[in-house]
């Protein structure tokens, strides 16, 4: 496919037809993460688990590919379509695209260790997340701007709670832009409670349709501000959070989208467990983080045990341009936002139990990185490769010393 042939991958269980870099492998003495890395490459192998160290040397690669490749107006990417593969979407959406990536963009940046250079490129990629405009509907059916006010929200109240963005000019840029996309959630929050990027016939201005995944992802955000004092309505989070209580399925999996007679297809059911990888991780981390007490910590290991058992599934289905055409209607896009939730969710547990987890899940994030730092699990457009390399970040650095 064009995708493939346009991203040839050069990371882990790949060999790569360019020269390697060097990683501070002239260094005498005891091998070093990195040097470990460049032979693991090498071998072509993929590791069952991945050292901390490693892992460093992966995120640092992400990490330096968002910095190198940062807009100077502090944005990553292009608002314009950028691959012959998403025609017909409206043209407004691939600016709602571009700023929900760039969201994900700036929660990379804010849990990333500490430099001068990386700081101030989080302090740009905000400056730039609170002063552009706002993105619109793009057309009836197409309501993707919704992407933009969920990670945009999600990314506002982290920025606003970290210590090193505290200056007054800046914090009033992040409560003003917070307010503006938690205007935009509660103005797009179906009936039944959720949030979603599509609406069905008859199109209406407030959206009909949900999804579990979409709703998950933005709970702990709707709590934490509260915290802030951005007077978030408590009834649209009880809302949010019956919706998605209201997806989970007696097999552990959450429905794709809420449905009095869910889903069923045979054996390849979306709403299987193989099917159900990437939301098990968001749902039990949005629903715990949220305080709903029935998520307990044996839940959430059942739901990584069984992303790392039937990992083929969302390996199979990543680089497919065609949403859901993997075995179980995984789609590619569900890789990285899998792996990034699953590393949250990894975090709830004892912090002993945490290293084993983050070791297992670390080698399928560091397996698909070019050699350049970034990694994408769709396509090749500018947001989707922004979005992927900075959830690739995200998940490697939830696991690293210090992290929580």
């Amino acid at each position: 496919m064009l995708v493939a042939a346009a991203l040839p991958s050069v990371a882990l269980g790949q060999a790569s037809q360019e020269p390697q870099e060097q990683s501070g492998s002239e260094q005498s003495g005891p091998s070093t993460g990195a040097q470990e890395l460049e032979v693991v490459r090498e071998r072509g192998d993929v590791p069952k688990t991945l050292s901390s160290e490693q892992a460093r040397v992966v995120a640092d690669r992400s990490l330096e590919y968002l910095l190198s490749t940062q807009n100077e107006d502090g944005s990553w990417g292009t608002g314009a379509l950028d691959t012959p593969l998403e025609y017909g979407f409206s043209p407004e959406t691939f600016y709602a695209w571009q700023m929900s990536a760039h969201g994900v963009g700036v929660l990379a940046l804010l849990a990333a260790e500490e430099s001068p250079e990386r700081l101030e490129t989080l302090k740009r990629a905000v400056h730039w997340l609170c002063t552009a405009r706002m993105p619109k509907r793009g057309s009836n059916w197409d309501i993707d701007f919704v992407w933009t006010a969920l990670y945009g929200f999600v990314a506002c109240v982290e920025a606003a709670s970290d210590p090193r963005l505290q200056e007054p000019e800046l914090q009033a840029l992040l409560r003003a832009r917070g307010a503006e996309f938690l205007g935009q959630l509660e103005a797009n929050q179906v009936p039944t409670g959720g949030w979603a990027y599509y609406d069905n016939p008859p199109y209406s201005r407030r959206p009909k349709w949900a999804t579990s995944f979409c709703t998950a992802l933005v709970l702990p955000a709707l709590v934490r501000s509260q915290e802030l004092g951005w007077g978030t309505d408590q009834k649209m989070i009880d809302r949010a959070v019956a919706y998605v209580r209201r997806c989970g399925l007696p097999n552990g999996a959450y429905e794709y989208d809420l449905r009095p007679v869910p889903r069923a297809s045979g054996g390849e059911s979306i709403n299987n467990v193989k099917g159900s990888l990437g939301r098990i991780q968001v749902c039990n981390w949005g629903l715990a983080s949220a305080g709903v007490p029935q998520i307990t910590e044996e839940r959430i290991r059942q739901g990584l045990s069984e992303f790392i058992e039937y990992h083929k599934f969302l390996d199979v289905a990543r680089m497919r341009p065609i949403p859901h055409e993997g075995y179980y209607a995984n789609a590619g896009y569900f890789y990285f936002f899998g792996h990034y939730y699953a590393a949250q969710a990894i975090n709830l547990l004892p912090a002993e139990e945490r290293e084993e987890w983050h070791a297992k899940l670390r080698p399928h994030v560091a397996k698909t990185q070019r050699q350049d730092g970034s990694t994408s699990d769709f396509n090749a457009s500018s947001y989707m490769i922004t979005a992927s390399t900075a959830f690739a970040s995200l998940t490697l650095s939830l696991g690293l010393d210090g992290s929580e």
